[in-house]
């Protein structure tokens, strides 16, 4: 169904009755069907569609829901949703419509139903729909699955690119990296991309090129201070002026060492003279004895 014409059909929805393709011309559709309303995986899925509207509104995308549910049981479901909060998204609110598909009909036109998986719910499908109402890629996931959301915004991002560049993209591209450029269809040009002195194509060998992404944003460099302009040869270079050495705190200059023949030097806190030693009493010497 790749490149085939997407289905057409009219249903009602919780936004009104629409007619698809057609007013959606000009713009990229997200078109997903959900097993079925107030189930546990299906809530988390529309809670994070919600949060995300504004990002595929500024990609040119419109988000189309379904299930086989009624309106009635749509709208009861979207209201309890506007009460819930998860994962920092708190209390959304569904303004995208989802197709009330009580009869099958548009589940059937677009493969919704598995008979190997149910024959009376839908399976989690993503279609994404081109500007003129062309299948660019699917997706499909089991009943029991979550969807990747930024997967489906990278999947949008990476068609936009190749359409507006003219190239592929590799595993895991982002939006910013290297696209592939398309491969040479002779012998001449294959030897012409490889001999190629184009600083703008990367060539890891004749099938396999790289070139920018257009839209990629420029890196932020990182600030440099700019260098000192250089002096003429015959200048002499000034040296700058060192700084006076800090002054030291004052001290009181301790006293001189005094010569061999002077007396000690008395230390700061002096201490107290001594007492005079106390005169022994005299005894009178005894006579020698004479010879």
């Amino acid at each position: 169904m790749i490149n085939d014409d997407a289905p057409a059909f009219r249903a009602n929805t919780t936004q009104g009755e629409i007619n698809f393709p057609a007013d959606y011309k000009g713009k990229w559709v997200v078109l997903f069907s959900h097993p079925a309303d107030f189930t546990p995986v299906c809530t988390t899925e529309f809670m994070t569609f919600a949060s995300m509207i504004d990002e595929f509104k500024a990609m040119n995308t419109e988000l189309v829901g379904l299930s086989v549910d009624s309106l009635y049981s749509h709208i009861a479901w979207l209201r309890k949703i506007q009460t819930m909060s998860w994962k920092g998204i708190k209390k959304p609110e569904v303004t995208f419509p989802v197709i009330e598909d009580v009869s099958m009909d548009v589940a059937k036109k677009y493969g919704m139903i598995q008979p190997n998986v149910s024959s009376t719910q839908a399976v989690r499908a993503v279609f994404f729909i081109d500007p003129v109402g062309k299948i660019r890629a699917m997706i499909y996931y089991p009943q029991s699955l979550g969807r990747n959301f930024a997967e489906i915004k990278r999947v949008i991002a990476a068609l936009q690119t190749a359409d507006e560049q003219n190239c592929a993209t590799p595993a895991n591209w982002k939006p910013g990296d290297d696209v592939i450029v398309p491969v040479p269809g002779s012998c001449g040009t294959a030897k012409e991309r490889v001999e190629s002195k184009d600083d703008g194509v990367k060539s890891l060998d004749w099938f396999l090129s790289f070139k920018a992404d257009k839209n990629a944003k420029p890196h932020a460099k990182r600030g440099r201070k700019p260098k000192a302009a250089e002096a003429p040869a015959d200048t002499p270079i000034q040296q700058p002026e060192a700084a006076p050495a800090p002054k030291k705190r004052g001290r009181k200059p301790k006293n001189q060492t005094v010569q061999a023949t002077a007396q000690p030097v008395v230390a700061e806190a002096q201490q107290p003279e001594a007492a005079p030693a106390p005169k022994k009493r005299g005894r009178k010497p005894k006579n020698q004895t004479v010879q």
